[in-house]
C-alpha cells in the first residue's frame, strides 16, 4: 500500500502533518492562556472565532484553488500560521488575542481546502478512500504530537516560546509546498486578481452536488467543537498531569482505524461505512457523558477516536466522488464550510453550556451525542444509494489522471 503512492502525495502528506501539528500545538494551552489574560468566560470563543472566519474563507479557497492553483492557496493557508504564531506573544489584551484567532482561522480556510483537491488531482478514483484515510493519519499525528508537545514546551519554557514553535513548524509547512508540482491543468490556470474575490454566491460558494456529504459533516464535527472546549478543563478536573492526554488517546484510535480500515469505504461503499462509523461515534460519546473517572474518560476518547477516524475519510471521498472535476476545490470547499459551522456551533454551544460549572459537562456531551444520532438518522433513512458505481467511477478515474502533472500521477 505504502509504495503504491507518488512521492507528491507523501510530500503532501508531510506537509499535512506539520501544518496540523502547527496550531494543535497551541490547544491544550489556550484556555488557560485566555484565562490569565482575564477572559475565562470567553473560552467558547477560542474554537469559534478560528471556525467562524474558516468557514467565511472556504468559498474563496475553493475558487481560486479551481482557477489560480492548489499550490499557492496552500502556501498562503500555512503562511497565516506563520504570522499569527509571531503575534501571539505581542496580543496582551483579550481583545486582541481574540482578533488573532479570527485571523488564525484563514490558515484551515485556505491550506486543507486545495490539499483535498490537489491529493484528488493526483490519486485514482480505485484507492481514493484509502488515499484520503492515509492524509488523514499524517494530518491525525500532528494534531496528535502537537497537544502533547506544546504542553511539555509550555511547561518547561514559556507560552511564548510555544507561540514561535508554531510558527517555525508551519514554516516548515510552507518549505514542503515548494517542493511540489502544481496539479490544476493550464487551462484552467489564471493569475491571481482581486476581481476573482468577487463571488456568485448562487454558483461560487454553494456545490448543491455535495448536499449530502456537507449535512453529515456538519453533524457528524459538531461534538468536535464541543470536545476541544471542556477537554482541557474537563481534564484538569479528573486531575490528569496532561491536558493533552485525551487529544493523544483520541488519535491513536483513530490512526489505528485509518491504517486497518482505509479502503473500507472503496469496498464497501461511502454510505454504509458512514452509517457504521457514525453509530460508533455515538458510543464514544455516550461513554463522555458518563465519565467519572480517568479510565472511563479515555476509554471514551478511544471509541469516539475509532468512528471519528473511519467518518472523515470516507466523507472527504464522498465528496470528492460528487464533485464536478472542473469543480473540486468549490465542491471540497462546500464540505469544509459545513465542517466549519459544525465545529464552531459545537465549540459555541458548549462554552455557553459548560460556562465554567463541572456539573454542566455531561450536558455538553450529550447535545453531542443528540448531533451524531440526528447524522445517522439521516443517513438511515434520508440517503438509499452510495455515489459513483463502477462505470462512472471509471470516468472518474480518467478525469483524476488527466488533470494531473505527469510525474504525479500514480
Amino acid at each position: 500500500m505504502l509504495g503504491s503512492y507518488s512521492r507528491g502525495f507523501w510530500l503532501m502528506c508531510l506537509s499535512s502533518f506539520l501544518f496540523f501539528a502547527s496550531f494543535n500545538l497551541l490547544l491544550p494551552e489556550l484556555p488557560g492562556h485566555l484565562t490569565r489574560l482575564g477572559g475565562g468566560e470567553y473560552k467558547g470563543f477560542i474554537i469559534a472565532l478560528f471556525t467562524l472566519t474558516a468557514a467565511i474563507s472556504r468559498p474563496f479557497s475553493g475558487k481560486l484553488s479551481d482557477t489560480v492553483g492548489r499550490i499557492p492557496v496552500m502556501v498562503f493557508g500555512s503562511l497565516v500560521c506563520v504570522l499569527c504564531g509571531l503575534a501571539y506573544p505581542w496580543a496582551l489584551a483579550v481583545g486582541s488575542f481574540l482578533f488573532l484567532r479570527l485571523l488564525h482561522g484563514f490558515s484551515t480556510g485556505f491550506k486543507p481546502t486545495a490539499t483535498a483537491a490537489f491529493v484528488a488531482d493526483i490519486v485514482p478514483v480505485a484507492k481514493r478512500g484509502e488515499a484520503m484515510g492515509l492524509l488523514g493519519v499524517t494530518g491525525s499525528l500532528g494534531m496528535a504530537a502537537g497537544p502533547w508537545l506544546g504542553t511539555k514546551v509550555a511547561e518547561h519554557f514559556s507560552i511564548n516560546g510555544l507561540f514561535y514553535l508554531s510558527a517555525g513548524v508551519a514554516l516548515l509547512s510552507v518549505l514542503v509546498q515548494g517542493t511540489l508540482t502544481e496539479t490544476l491543468p493550464r487551462a484552467q490556470r489564471r493569475p491571481f486578481s482581486f476581481g476573482l474575490l468577487r463571488l456568485d454566491w448562487r454558483r461560487e460558494v454553494f456545490e448543491p452536488r455535495v448536499l449530502a456529504p456537507a449535512i453529515v459533516t456538519l453533524l457528524c464535527l459538531f461534538p468536535y467543537g464541543a470536545v476541544l472546549t471542556v477537554v482541557p478543563d474537563q481534564s484538569t478536573l479528573l486531575g490528569m498531569s496532561s491536558k493533552g492526554l485525551f487529544y493523544s488517546f483520541y488519535t491513536i484510535a483513530s490512526l489505528g482505524v485509518r491504517l486497518g480500515l482505509g479502503k473500507a469505504s472503496d469496498t464497501y461503499g461511502r454510505v454504509p461505512v458512514l452509517r457504521w462509523s457514525a453509530a460508533v461515534m455515538a458510543v464514544g460519546l455516550a461513554v463522555l457523558v458518563w465519565s467519572p473517572s480517568v479510565p472511563v474518560f479515555l476509554t471514551g476518547a478511544v471509541v469516539y477516536g475509532l468512528g471519528a477516524g473511519l467518518n472523515s475519510p470516507t466523507l472527504y471521498a464522498w465528496t470528492v466522488d460528487l464533485s464536478h472535476p472542473e469543480r473540486r476545490g468549490r465542491g471540497i470547499a462546500t464540505m469544509y464550510i459545513a465542517l466549519e459551522v459544525g465545529i464552531g456551533l459545537g465549540a459555541l454551544l458548549a462554552g455557553w453550556i459548560f460556562d465554567n460549572q463541572p456539573s454542566r459537562l455531561p450536558w455538553v456531551h450529550a447535545l453531542s451525542l443528540a448531533s451524531v444520532l440526528a447524522a445517522t438518522a439521516y443517513l438511515l433513512l434520508g440517503i438509499k444509494n452510495t455515489p459513483a458505481g463502477p462505470a462512472e467511477n471509471d470516468v472518474l478515474a480518467a478525469q483524476a489522471q488527466a488533470v494531473a502533472s505527469p510525474e504525479e500521477v500514480v
